[in-house]
């Protein structure tokens, strides 16, 4: 299994270049209170978990939470900074077996793992799909979200075998 931080030659893959079991991981990025007040404005879900840190204190949480779908938001963002399928993308087809294990806090590091977990040729000769096992991962180690996600990827040349 390999393991690497995302560089130059993870870039741009086509369908070929896709090896079922290396993994890769994003540089961290610090959540912050205000990115969870901007996510709320975007998406216009206030819920006081997220924006009241008074309500907060009355919870199990003790203080305001990430709201789930942002750190599933954050995963793909994270994700397309690699610019793993930058130019050979045609489409996301889903995210599956979405789980949000653990509460996003202000202030916690969270960082991206990939791991190529299953490719198979579409209809079109031109294209295949790509199946990667996403976690959202904070300071501590810790799973927070998981996913499945599908994506659609461009092959090198039309019917070529795949790797």
């Amino acid at each position: 299994m390999t393991r690497n931080k995302a560089t130059k030659s993870w870039t741009d893959l086509y369908y070929e270049d896709v090896v079922i079991g290396a993994e890769l991981e994003t540089p961290a990025h610090t959540m912050t209170y205000a990115d969870i007040l901007a996510f709320a404005d975007v998406t216009r879900d206030h819920h006081p978990l997220h924006t009241d840190p008074e309500f907060c204190k009355t919870t199990p949480f003790g203080r305001p939470i990430a709201h789930g779908l942002y750190g599933l938001a954050l995963m793909e963002g994270l994700k397309s900074e690699m610019r793993l399928y930058e130019h050979t993308s045609i489409a996301s087809l889903g995210w599956d077996q979405v789980r949000f294990k653990k509460p996003i806090f202000p202030d916690d590091a969270v960082h991206v793992k990939v791991r190529f977990t299953d490719k198979r040729e579409s209809r079109k000769p031109d294209r295949g799909v790509v199946t990667e096992k996403v976690e959202l991962v904070n300071q501590d180690g810790e799973v927070v979200t998981e996913a499945v996600h599908a994506t659609l990827l461009l092959r090198r040349e039309e019917g070529a075998p795949s790797a």
